[in-house]
């Protein structure tokens, strides 16, 4: 992979970067960071100040594995597209059914609370959503064990979900809805972007990066883990340094700006 903010990565950036380009992020991990509450996530003033520049010169979209009203209360800035639920809501033009996912969610839960050892639930997190449930498993005394335990009750779920891990958390999404990947083509066709800027941080975010779509240029936060990305982003801190740049860019590539 390539640091983006190398000098390698900062000109594929610059070229990359036109009027036609959708630039969208994750949420957390990506335009905030990992703590330990996930009710507590915030993000750091100046990445929100960034941004609500950002939404002013270039179309935004946040694609985020909370719901979305959810996220709308953390953001602080109004993209012109915000996608919950790991890609299934809020996307234009959606047939998914919420309130019917939201049963088989429920049905979900119910079943692990039955299938789980009655010792690790306490030391479990359910989030359910109205298209998903994530299971953290961050304070758990033994996370390891409590991971494979949940795995283990996973597997016995009927009907199977999808189920995507992420930091400390596995992520149960139905079968056959959009995930991030579907979502960010829905979105490009939908807003007429010729290009796309993704940065993402964790499993959830390799269905785009699996895309392998040169249209698509992505970039993952970290490096602790293997990634389908070609770039990366050395940790969240940076995340303002990236945005810095974008910023740049966008009201270089303006109409009536400097262009080159």
């Amino acid at each position: 992979m390539i640091d983006i903010l190398s000098p390698p990565g900062l000109s594929v950036l610059r070229s990359f970067i036109t009027p036609q380009t959708l630039c969208a992020f994750d949420l957390d991990g990506t335009l905030a960071p990992i703590i330990d509450d996930p009710a507590a996530v915030a993000l750091p003033a100046a990445v929100r100040q960034a941004m609500q520049q950002l939404c002013s010169l270039a179309p935004v979209a946040v694609i985020t594995g909370r719901g979305c009203d959810d996220a709308r209360q953390r953001l602080g800035f109004m993209p012109r597209y915000l996608v919950g639920n790991h890609g299934l809501e809020g996307l234009p033009d959606s047939s998914v059914n919420l309130t019917e996912l939201r049963v088989l969610i429920d049905h979900w839960a119910s079943e692990l609370h039955r299938l789980l050892p009655s010792s690790i639930i306490p030391e479990l997190l359910f989030e359910p959503k109205a298209g998903s449930l994530s299971l953290h498993y961050r304070h758990a005394a033994d996370p390891a064990a409590a991971h494979q335990a949940l795995l283990e009750a996973i597997a016995q779920l009927q009907p199977q979900p999808r189920y995507v891990g992420g930091k400390y958390v596995e992520n149960l999404v139905p079968l056959g809805v959009p995930h991030k990947g579907d979502a960010l083509l829905r979105l490009m066709e939908h807003s007429g972007a010729a290009t796309a800027l993704f940065v993402g941080d964790d499993e959830t975010d390799e269905d785009v990066f699996r895309l392998a779509d040169p249209r698509i240029l992505s970039v993952c936060v970290g490096t602790g883990r293997s990634t389908a990305a070609r770039y990366f982003l050395q940790d969240q801190t940076r995340m303002v340094d990236l945005l810095a740049q974008l910023l740049l860019r966008s009201a270089a590539v303006m109409p009536g700006g400097k262009h080159g």
